[in-house]
């Protein structure tokens, strides 16, 4: 499989329409996938700055831009009734005309739960919950009429050896990393695409199965060749405000000398 590279919107410290203008810009110079985060408060900087919900973002992407995938990377599962969320997934996949990536997550930052009135278990309590969610929302995607119009794969995201990885290896199409403070993020992400592996194996599934995908910031796009040599089949350049689209254009690059 080719490397395919894409980009993370941050909905925080910025305006709507700086947003519209960026995914539709990044759609255009030929990104193959487009993100957002699902938070509800900036997490760096103003705690207090503007920032955007993620599904009503992804409903407006869905409908402005014409050849990216799009998604969460990821979606707090915490934060929704799951058979909602399979709802709101199904949808934004009918308005995209089937290239929604519905990526999911555990939820991390326990702020936000708090100013929002959401439990905020400790990390056992969030993983069985997670785990329950993720069964949840595939029961309802399965029975919900119409279905999705594309493909729609799910993607885990997570690092946890012991059960983020099992929980990858027997429900997820794609898994995501970011490895934004390791000190050797090349090496750390082969380390757990072998830990991968190996929980396929022991739930009986192949390996090649699960496409592994990582998030860089703008200073780890050195990186994207080692990533790709490790295994990576998709590359997200994690992107905040003013949205300088060069650095895109210079993973678009990286991404074309890997193919020459």
């Amino acid at each position: 499989m080719s490397l395919r590279v894409g980009v993370q919107l941050h909905p925080q410290h910025t305006g709507i329409a700086e947003l519209r203008t960026a995914w539709r810009e990044a759609d255009a110079i030929g990104v193959d996938s487009l993100w957002t985060w699902d938070h509800f408060l900036p997490h760096t900087g103003d705690p207090a700055g503007r920032h955007y919900e993620c599904w009503s973002l992804l409903s407006a992407m869905a409908v402005e831009t014409r050849r990216a995938t799009i998604g969460p990377l990821v979606s707090c599962t915490a934060f929704r009734n799951p058979h909602l969320l399979a709802d709101m997934a199904r949808t934004v996949d009918q308005l995209s005309g089937g290239r929604l990536v519905l990526g999911l997550g555990a939820g991390w930052f326990e702020a936000e739960h708090a100013e929002y009135g959401l439990p905020f278990p400790g990390p056992a309590g969030r993983m069985d919950a997670f785990a329950a969610s993720v069964t949840a929302v595939k029961e309802r995607l399965a029975k919900l009429n119409p279905g999705p119009a594309g493909p729609l794969p799910l993607l885990i995201g997570g690092a946890g050896r012991r059960r983020t990885l099992e929980l990858v290896a027997r429900e997820a199409d794609w898994w995501n990393w970011y490895g934004w403070a390791s000190e050797d993020p090349v090496a750390e992400f082969r380390e757990l695409s072998g830990v991968l592996d190996e929980w396929c194996e022991r739930v009986g599934r192949d390996p090649a199965a699960v496409a592994r995908t990582v998030m860089v910031n703008p200073d780890q796009l050195p990186l994207v060749e080692g990533f790709a040599e490790a295994g990576a089949v998709h590359v997200v350049l994690s992107l905040p405000a003013p949205y300088e689209l060069r650095r895109v254009e210079e993973l678009l690059k990286a991404r074309a000398a890997l193919t020459s």
